[in-house]
């Protein structure tokens, strides 16, 4: 089945995410211990979304 153009966007979107991920991990060692407890609440309210996100797409699968 060949990939749709909202497919392929949502993967180049993924795969930017993931790049300014790894740019965010290189700043983690100069953080003071506040910034890095802000910055995991922060990235602990973006799992929770990316995790209702995969459970939609786990049930649209069956």
């Amino acid at each position: 089945m060949p990939a749709t153009g909202e497919l392929i966007r949502a993967m180049n979107y993924v795969e930017d995410i993931t790049a300014t991920l790894r740019r965010i991990c290189l700043y983690i060692p100069s953080m003071s211990a506040d910034e890095r407890r802000r910055l995991a609440e922060s990235l602990r309210a973006a799992g929770n979304t990316l995790n209702a996100m995969l459970s939609d797409l786990e049930k649209a699968e069956q």
